[in-house]
C-alpha cells in the first residue's frame, strides 16, 4: 500500500505586508499540491506531473512554517550567518525574472550554502541538498497585496516576518 500525504496546518500569526487573504488563497493552492501528490501516487504509471506537485507541496511546506511562531530578528552570531548567508545575494536571487523559488540550501558535501533560483517548483533544484530558506516568488504568493512591478516589497514583507530561527533549526537539522 502506498503511503499517501497529509496537508500540514500551520500556525501564522497576522502579517505585516502580507494579508490573510493572500495567506488564505495560498494555502489552498498548497492543499491542492498535496491533493495531486496523493493522486499522482495511485497511477499505475509515472506520471511527469509528479516532481512539479511534489516539490511545490514540499516547497510550500518549508515556505510557510518560516511564518510559525512570529517574526525572529537574524542574528549575525547564528550558525546560518556564521556559514555564509548573503541576504543581498538572497534577495537578488529572489528578483530573477519569471515564476519560482528563492531558495538556500546546505550542501553536506562541501559544507556550504548554496543560493539558488529554482524554476517552477522542480527545474533546478539542486539535488542531494537540503533547503534552508525559501521563498516563493510565484505571482499567486503576492499578486493580492503587491504588483508584479512591486516584488521588492514582498520581498521585504518576508523577511519583516520570517523567524529566523527556523532556518537556524533548518541549518542544525541539515549540518546533523
Amino acid at each position: 500500500m502506498i503511503k499517501t500525504f497529509e496537508e500540514k496546518k500551520f500556525n501564522i500569526p497576522k502579517l505585516k505586508g502580507i494579508s490573510e487573504k493572500a495567506i488564505e488563497i495560498h494555502l489552498g493552492l498548497y492543499a491542492g499540491y498535496v491533493k495531486n501528490v496523493n493522486e499522482l501516487l495511485q497511477e499505475k504509471e509515472y506520471n511527469r506531473r509528479f516532481p512539479f506537485e511534489f516539490d511545490g507541496m514540499r516547497n510550500h511546506e518549508a515556505y510557510f512554517a518560516h511564518f510559525e511562531g512570529g517574526p525572529q530578528p537574524f542574528s549575525n552570531e547564528g550558525k546560518f550567518a556564521k556559514a555564509g548567508f548573503d541576504l543581498e545575494k538572497f534577495k537578488a536571487v529572489a528578483l530573477t525574472r519569471g515564476v519560482g523559488w528563492a531558495i538556500v540550501y546546505y550542501d553536506p558535501i562541501s559544507k556550504q550554502l548554496m543560493h539558488s533560483w529554482v524554476d517552477e517548483h522542480h527545474l533546478g533544484t539542486l539535488a542531494g541538498l537540503s533547503p534552508l530558506l525559501v521563498l516563493d516568488m510565484w505571482e499567486h504568493a503576492y499578486f493580492i497585496d503587491y504588483t508584479p512591478g512591486e516584488k521588492k516589497k514582498y520581498i521585504e514583507a518576508f523577511f519583516e516576518n520570517l523567524n529566523w530561527q527556523n532556518v537556524e533549526e533548518n541549518f542544525k537539522t541539515a549540518t546533523q
